[in-house]
Order: C-alpha cells, then structure tokens, then sequence
C-alpha cells in the first residue's frame, strides 16, 4: 500500500474504458474536477461503514437500489422524490418486517458509466461506439452523439451535486418522518395490490406512534422519527472520474473516494491485477464487489485479501447476481471459502443482472417471477449453510414504467412499449418494488 497513489491505476492494465478523441480536453476536465468540492464527505462514509459492519454481524439488513443508470434528460425533482419514497417505502416493509435496521444506499448521485459488452453496436448496417452512460457520451444513435465527450464528466458532477442536496432535504428536513409514511404513495400506486398491504403496515406503525405520543415521544423531540439516513453508491468503472474526485482525509490521513459514499467494482472490470482492482485498494470507502458465474474460489480470496487486508467488518460487501438458474451452483461454494477462511462481509442480493433475457417484442426485459425466484434461494442457501443473507441489491424507480414482465401490476411483453423509459437495463416500477421488500420481508422473517 506504501506505493499506492490516487493515480497508480494508471500503470496497470484498464478496460471498459472510452477512448477520447481530444486527450488535452480531457486532462483539462479532470483538472478541473480535481479543483472542485467533495460531492460526499469522508466522515460519512466511515458511518456508513459502521453500519454495514452490523449488517455483516447480522444486526441489521442492506437496501441499495435506484437507476440502471442515471440520466441527464431524466433529471428533475419530481424523479428523485419519487425515486426517494419508493425507497422509503420499500425500507419501511423491511424494517416492519425484520425488526432490524435497514441500511438504505441508492444507485444514485454518480450511476452514470456503464460496462458494455462490446465498444460498437450495429443499427441497420451503420456501425458506431456504444452508448457507455451520459457521463461519457449520448444514447442518441448518431456520429456526434456517440463520441465520448469529456466535458460530460463536470456535467455528471453538476448533477450528482443537485441530487444530492435534494436528497439531503428530503432525509433530514421532515419528508421522511414516520409521521408522513402515509404520503410516501403516488397515486398510480393505490390501484396497486401491493398497496393494500402497504397500507396495513402503516396503520400498525400509526398506531405505534399514537402510543409514543402518549408518552411524550414525538417526531420533534425524537431525531429517529423524522430523519434519515441515506447514503449513495455507484459503480466505480470511469477511474478518472474517481480520481479527479479522490481526497486525502485530515483528519485520518487515509484517501477516500468522494464521488459517493459506497463504490463497486463490476463483474468485468474485477480482475486481482487490474486497473479498478487497484483503484479500490487504496480508498477507505466501503466497497462492493459484484460476483458472477465466472467469478473463480481463487480470485475471490485474492480480491479480498488486496482489498481488505485487515478483514475489517463492513469494508467489503459481495454482491451475487447469478440468474435463477444459476445461483444453486455457484453461491454455496464461495458462502462456503468465505466461511473457512474466516472474512468478515456483507452477502448481498442482485437478482436483477442474470435474469435479463429479450421479448418476443424485441425488447430486453427481466420476469418478475424469476427475480423473485433468486432472492428466495439466495435466503434458503444462507439459512441452510448457518450463514446471514444480508442485502438486496436493485435496480428500480419510482416511477410507473413498463419494464420488467410480471408482478402484481402484470407488465406484459405486449406491455413493454408502453413506458419503457431506461437508458439501459430494465428497472422494477415503484409497485413491483413494494411486491418485492414484502417477499425480502418475509423472508426475513423465515429466518429469526
């Protein structure tokens, strides 16, 4: 670590990276980032940490979802507060249902880079480079548009820096009391059934805070009723982003990433002697680490070991995203090295990225049922091996979209064109959301 610096990703070799057509430009923005304030503050994130330090104890339960990516074009007030009591609603189920804290970390305020699977797509003969996130070029399907702009990264950073203060607003200023849980609902959602048994949720936890009142406990006197704690996250994939934006912590002379509270590395980009790898190794923050099929027992414990030599609780969060099909064969094998060598992390849910498949219309989508089907055996795997199923990992809006097939709002492939409005993968609705932290809820609760 003696010979770790903010840049000394540089040397190792890096890919999922846009090539720029301008260099000089590009110094140029990042200089200019590097000048610029923290979008998060490291104090912070060690909070964070400490929290997921008691989810890996099993003493509370991690939400982390939001946007597939985000975008310019969608960037407005009304999308994050509806992105926001969404959340709120779903960690409400969750904290109802498990007794336990819900740890609460959004996919937002920095998801704006995206792996692709190939650096050029084909349209009708014409080829041009992939659409790589707003942060690094448009997904609008023209020449202009699909040069990578570094210019694009100062506007992710204006962006990020609004969303943030907004959702800073709505988690210490009152929107999020428990008083007003009854008002997180948008009005499309009411039609929901999901929301009749939201709505008994409420009514119980009412009830609780009419007791409370008696005795003198209100939202006024009592931080816990009307605040929140909400952190942000985002893949790490654009590293002179990162580094432009990484700072040295006065008060415990350690480097924290300051783009977002929580980073992660992807399923591409977590080879042991590679660039991302390297990155993370040298900042504080906590981190994530995205295990797939072709994640090997080896490169597990080599990625652990140079990224959290110290074992430190709530340093490392793994995140499994198999498919339905497929976490049966790979999960319990590394639950199991993790177990024997003695690691101190947070196993997470993703049952969103294996599970893509495309409609018989043309569009790539993901069946509720088969998610749903993930997150049950992600649980019955952890119960069966003494293990703790700690986090779900998401990719959702607020929003009324029509994304994903199935749910109790049944979204159909017939149904997809209708508002299918991501920038890339599909996201669960604000309903099909709320259907899924009751399902996480009870199975929490199959497993006190």
């Amino acid at each position: 670590m003696s010979n770790w610096t903010p840049n000394s990703w540089r040397k190792k070799t890096v890919i999922q990276v846009p090539q720029y057509p301008d260099i000089k430009a590009l110094e140029k923005a990042e200089a200019r980032l590097a000048s610029f304030p923290p979008l998060v503050f490291a104090g912070e994130a060690r909070d964070l940490k400490a929290s997921l330090a008691e989810v890996a104890n099993g003493n509370a339960f991690l939400l982390q979802g939001g946007d597939c990516a985000e975008s310019f074009a969608e960037h407005g007030a009304d999308h994050i507060r509806d992105f926001f009591r969404a959340f709120l609603q779903m960690s409400l189920v969750l904290t109802h249902g498990s007794s336990k804290p819900i740890v609460k970390v959004g996919r937002v305020a920095g998801q704006f880079a995206k792996p692709r699977s190939a650096d050029f797509e084909t349209i009708d003969g014409v080829e041009l480079p992939s659409y790589r996130g707003d942060i690094i070029n448009a997904i609008e399907f023209d020449e202009t548009s699909r040069v990578p702009d570094p210019n694009r990264m100062l506007m992710a950073y204006r962006q990020s820096a609004a969303t943030l203060n907004l959702l800073r607003a709505f988690a210490s200023g009152g929107y999020a009391s428990l008083e007003r849980a009854h008002e997180w609902t948008t009005d499309f959602l009411k039609d929901s059934e999901a929301y009749a048994s939201y709505k008994e949720v409420v009514e119980k936890i009412e009830d609780a805070i009419s007791f409370m009142k008696a005795m003198n406990i209100t939202a006024e006197n009592t931080q816990q009723l009307r605040e929140t704690k909400f952190y942000t996250s985002h893949e790490a994939l654009l590293l002179g982003y990162e580094e432009a934006l990484t700072r040295k912590d006065s008060i415990s002379d350690d480097y924290y990433s300051t783009s977002g509270h929580m980073m992660w590395i992807g399923d591409r980009t977590r080879q042991p002697d590679g660039a991302h790898v390297e990155y993370f190794s040298g900042i504080k923050n906590p981190i994530g680490i995205k295990c797939g099929p072709s994640l090997s027992e080896e490169d597990l414990l080599k990625l652990l070991d140079k990224l959290n030599p110290e074992n430190e609780a709530g340093r490392i969060t793994l995140i499994a995203r198999y498919g339905s099909d497929k976490i049966e064969q790979h999960l319990p094998s590394l639950i199991e090295i993790v177990k024997r060598e003695g690691q101190k992390v947070v196993w997470c849910s993703d049952p969103m990225h294996g599970n893509t498949i495309k409609a018989s219309t043309g569009y790539k989508t993901r069946p509720f049922n088969q998610i749903m089907d993930e997150v049950k055996s992600f649980f019955r795997i952890h119960k069966d091996m003494g293990t703790y199923a700690g986090g779900v990992h998401i990719e959702m809006t607020g929003a009324d979209v029509t994304e994903c097939v199935g749910g109790v709002s049944a979204v159909t492939e017939d149904d997809l064109s209708n508002r299918y409005h991501t920038h890339c993968d599909p996201r669960l609705n604000a309903s099909q959301s709320l259907e899924l932290a009751f399902l996480i809820a009870k199975e929490m609760s199959n497993t006190k």
